[in-house]
Order: C-alpha cells, then structure tokens, then sequence
C-alpha cells in the first residue's frame, strides 16, 4: 500500500553521489577520492566515491547493534547524525470513486535497509555553468511499518479502520536526475540545487496489517487479501505522492551536502 520505497531513503544515500567527492582534505572524510574533470574515467571515478560514501553509510548502520532501541549513527561530520530508520510523515491512497470508495491514511512511516544502497551506473555532464548527473540506484530490500487509518468499501466489505502497517520490499530499483549550478564563495566554489527528478520500481512486495480497530479479524483478513493479491497496482496508485515526498526528502539532503562540500573538493580541473 504505502510501499515503503521511502527508497526514497533510498534517495537519500543516492544523493550522497553529489556529495560522494568530499575529498580527503577534508577530516573524517579521507575515504573519499577526488576526481578529475579530465579524467577519461570520470563518471567511473564518481561512481566509486558515491559508493565509498554508502558503504561508510552502512558501516555506521552495522553499529546500530550497539545502540538497542536506537537510530543507528550517521556520518556526523557532514552534519547527520544517524542514518535510519528513514521517516516519512504521511501518504495517502484512493481507490475508486464515490462515498465509498476506499481511502487510507498511513502516518509516521519507518523504513530501514535503505542504507544498503548500491549505485550501479552513473552518467555526467559537466561544464564550466552546469553539473548533471543520472545515477542509476539499486537497494535489495527495505522494510518499513506505520499507522495506518482507513475508510470506504473494499472487495466487498466495509474497510472503515486503523492498525499497524507493515511492508516488505525487495529489488528496489531508482533512477535519480540532479542538476546543479557552481556558484563562488570566498574564492570557493559550491554547487547549488537546480533541478532533482527520480523515479523508481519494485521487484517484489509483500504488506499487510495488523492490530486492527477493535480487533476486527474479518476485515484484517480481508485487507491482507487484497493488498499482497494487489500490490503493484497498488504502488502505481501510490506512486504520485510517494515520489514528491521522496523528492522532497532527497532534495533537501542533497542541498545539505552541496552547502557543506565544496564542489572543487569532490571534482578537479
């Protein structure tokens, strides 16, 4: 239903692309390579820091053993101090039309595993007033729960209630476009935000519900049924508002870096 391709977490290491050159002049951040705008192999050189920077990414995760009924640490020194659960705080879904047509509110969503992501293909153009990128994302699995409230009719039966969401999703597949633009400060240069496009897919979904409003073990059944019978079509119906919030998210994490990072740290001449 709300397919906690809040991926879009997987966004945010995705935009750790743009931040993946913090060279190592920069303490704390001396497993990054800088790369050079000359370089034959340079969407291969971008492609490599932008990994690097996830899998420090994913160290920082693993530690998150250590900290019981904690948010695992980030990467304090470009100023984030944990890296998941990624939260989103709302997403809606409508199906049908009418009075009755089925409508669910999820709240406070949670994803984890977004930190596991991969980028598998990198494209740039750079010049002298403009940087683009496309990065082609790949995260195994994300597993994400929520509270959901719902209303309306559904296969048949009155679907009006709330409970705990939870979701599976393996195979999570993005596409992210970023365009930006250098800009001087104090003799530096840094890239500002212009433009940020993604898209994504899921190769596998598994969701259901539970815990439902007075312990309604028909309509519980009833919703499981229909969402894993129907969970692609779900998440085309869902896709809309799932992609402007991750849109959102990513792009606010991305802005974060580009003002933190120096552009000619991460990308020479």
């Amino acid at each position: 239903m709300k397919p906690a391709t809040r991926i879009l977490s997987l966004a945010c290491l995705v935009v750790a692309i743009g931040c993946a050159r913090a060279a190592g002049k920069y303490r704390g951040l001396e497993f990054l390579e800088a790369c050079s705008k000359r370089d034959p192999e340079l969407e291969s050189c971008l492609a490599r820091a932008a990994n690097s920077l996830a899998e420090n990414f994913r160290r920082e995760a693993k530690k998150k053993t250590l900290y019981q009924n904690k948010r695992s640490p980030g990467l304090p020194q470009l100023g984030y101090t944990e890296v998941e659960p990624i939260v989103l705080d709302e997403l809606h879904i409508a199906l049908g039309g009418g009075p009755n047509g089925y409508k669910a509110q999820f709240k406070d969503i949670a994803a984890r595993g977004v930190s596991t992501v991969r980028i598998t293909g990198l494209r740039a153009r750079i010049s002298d007033d403009e940087v683009q990128l496309q990065l082609a994302l790949s995260i195994p699995k994300i597993q994400a729960d929520a509270k959901y409230r719902s209303s309306g009719t559904l296969i048949l039966v009155q679907a009006s209630g709330a409970g705990d969401y939870w979701g599976e999703y393996e195979g999570v597949k993005a596409k992210v476009f970023i365009r930006a633009k250098p800009y001087a400060v104090q003799g530096q240069q840094f890239l500002r935000l212009q433009q940020l496009k993604m898209d994504f897919s899921v190769r596998d979904i598994k969701m259901g519900v539970d815990n439902v409003h007075d312990g309604n073990t028909i309509l519980q059944a009833a919703l499981n049924l229909f969402i894993n019978s129907n969970s692609q079509e779900l998440l085309k119906e869902m896709k809309p508002d799932l992609r402007r919030k991750l849109v959102q998210v990513m792009s606010t994490f991305v802005e974060k870096i580009f003002a933190q990072v120096p552009y000619d740290a991460f990308v020479t001449d």
